[in-house]
């Protein structure tokens, strides 16, 4: 009994994941991308372009290629984190840091008391493009759901 308990336990298990482990294709990009660096780390290298908005030794901010709201900043560590799945407790700070560089950004561009949305994308079904743990920071506009409301349960 214990033996049946257990082997249907392993294969519900193993059955139930596959649908959620991201494509080969997305991991195949992802795998190089990471390889060559990420262009984020090329522009803390100043070996790329960006209007950079704020910079101190663990963070920098600027503005993105493709603004998605009025205003519209990235803000990034400079330590090279793939993922969020990839920060230890030694990260701790600098996360937090991230945070309040996005409220002294929000007050700077006058978003603060109107509101502004704190965003970071995780992986595939997130549509993560970039593997440089980076927050974004949207506002200037009422933003919306987040999320269609179209599966609202």
């Amino acid at each position: 009994m214990i033996k049946t308990l257990i082997f249907s336990f392993i294969t519900l298990l193993l059955f139930s994941t596959i649908g959620w482990s991201q494509s080969k294709e997305y991991q195949e990009k992802k795998a190089k991308k990471i390889k060559n660096g990420s262009v984020f780390t090329k522009i803390i290298k100043r070996e790329s372009p960006a209007t950079i908005i704020y910079e101190d030794d663990d963070i920098i901010a600027f503005v993105p290629l493709r603004s998605q709201a009025p205003v519209h900043l990235l803000i990034v560590p400079k330590k090279e984190i793939a993922t969020i799945n990839d920060i230890t407790e030694e990260d701790a700070l600098v996360l937090g840091k991230l945070f309040l560089v996005a409220k002294k950004l929000a007050k700077e561009k006058g978003i603060s008391e109107t509101g502004y949305r704190l965003s970071m994308n995780i992986n595939e079904d997130a549509g993560q493009s970039v593997f440089h743990l980076h927050m974004h920071l949207l506002g200037g506009q009422k933003l919306g759901p987040m999320l269609s409301q179209k599966n609202k349960q």
